[in-house]
């Protein structure tokens, strides 16, 4: 990660109260966690970070866009994300990140860094089922989309048999009635 050196965000020097950081995230930043799954992206993070005496207190904002293959046609397009993260920064005697809303810090750190955290949030925010919104409203125009509605199966109303015997009965009631 020393290529993510942006990242850092060293706290011995900061004042107590309120500091904002921002960050500018594209496919560049992807690669460097091996993830490839997005054609290009545009975030766009804040990070308000709260310094107090003890501890810290984190609000990571993603708001932005990436650009992603359709489940169903497997055309790109563009899927809106809007993220939000809050994290608590303690400090103890080891590291340990075993809980997703705090972050035990070593007593001797003076830094850390944030990447993994925006990385972990905005992968998380794309929808398992990434659809097309042309899909869903109807209008997008594919081979693929054509092909599904050629195989669709077609609703087929069931024709109602009935035992001939109990037909013959029915008309005997009927014959009597008249």
């Amino acid at each position: 990660m020393k290529d993510l050196k942006e990242f850092n965000i060293q706290f011995v020097g900061l004042k107590e109260g309120n500091h904002l950081f921002e960050y500018e995230i594209d496919n560049t930043f992807f690669t460097y966690f091996n993830y490839d799954e997005f054609k290009s992206s545009s975030i766009k993070v804040t990070l308000n970070f709260i310094k107090k005496s003890t501890l810290f207190e984190l609000s990571f904002a993603a708001k932005g866009y990436v650009k992603l293959p359709c489940d169903i046609t497997n055309e790109f397009y563009n899927q809106d994300i809007q993220s939000v993260l809050p994290l608590i920064v303690n400090f103890g005697s080891e590291f340990n990140d075993d809980n997703e809303e705090i972050l035990i810090l070593p007593h001797e750190a003076y830094e850390f860094n944030v990447a993994q955290f925006i990385y972990e949030m905005i992968v998380l925010s794309v929808p398992n089922k990434r659809i097309h919104p042309q899909v869903i409203d109807g209008t997008m125009k594919s081979k693929a989309l054509d092909k599904f509605k050629e195989l669709q199966v077609k609703k087929v109303k069931p024709v109602e048999e009935t035992d001939p015997r109990w037909d013959k009965l029915k008309n005997l009631i009927t014959e009597k009635k008249t």
